[in-house]
């Protein structure tokens, strides 16, 4: 599913340039100093996730930018990633949630372990998470993991028929604190813009695998 499947969102070409392309930099957001950045890096084109407060008055005319926001929400954060499966040891994945048509989540099997190792797993992978709500004893075997980049009562309640014992997504959501205490639903909310971090660095990865020529930049930069 492409960029088509998003007809009312921003994806692809947000400023036009025929500049040739040699250094590219990602980022979530336009920075203050994102000029400077620029300069200092003798950048040609830009990525943004959100483009919105972009002043390109501020960057050399012939820098081009793209931007996709929920393409990239949607396939390279909390929704149906294969990417983020693997670094989460998921296999046999399957669709859980749908919106507009789309996919926004996937469950999978991990190799059984007790809940704390797959917590610290799981903090490893982001970097960090926001929240962690455990209603069983940390002892607990996982197999299955659901990640959605949405949470629900509806959600909860159709991850937990499917025998999922972990539930991950960005934020907890209140309303749907009833299912969680229903079904024993434990859940780690990794924060919003940690999952976001995590798209971005996957996706300087996927395209320099894919134009191993092309130098990519991020923001912040990787040690």
């Amino acid at each position: 599913m492409g960029a088509a499947a998003y007809p009312d969102d921003i994806n692809g070409i947000y400023r036009p340039s025929c500049r040739p392309i040699r250094r590219l930099g990602l980022l979530l957001d336009p920075e203050p100093s994102l000029p400077d950045w620029v300069t200092i890096h003798q950048l040609d084109a830009l990525w943004l996730h959100r483009p919105w407060k972009l002043d390109a008055l501020l960057l050399p005319s012939d820098i081009g930018v793209l931007a996709y926001h929920l393409a990239f929400d949607e396939h390279l954060t909390l929704g149906f990633n294969p990417h983020l499966a693997t670094a989460l040891g998921m296999a046999d994945l399957e669709a859980l949630g749908e919106k507009a048509g789309r996919c926004i989540g996937m469950i999978g099997t991990i190799a059984p372990q007790d809940m704390a190792a797959y917590c610290r797993q799981v903090m490893a992978v982001f970097n960090g998470v926001e929240e962690i709500r455990c209603s069983n004893s940390s002892s607990r075997i996982v197999t299955r993991v659901a990640v959605v980049g949405a949470m629900t009562a509806t959600l909860i309640q159709d991850a937990y028929e499917r025998q999922v014992d972990l539930y991950i997504t960005g934020q907890f959501r209140v309303s749907a604190t009833a299912a969680v205490a229903a079904t024993g639903m434990d859940v780690i909310a990794v924060g919003h813009r940690r999952s976001e971090q995590w798209g971005l660095n996957a996706l300087a990865k996927i395209v320099r695998a894919r134009w191993p020529e092309l130098q990519v930049l991020s923001w912040p930069e990787q040690a």
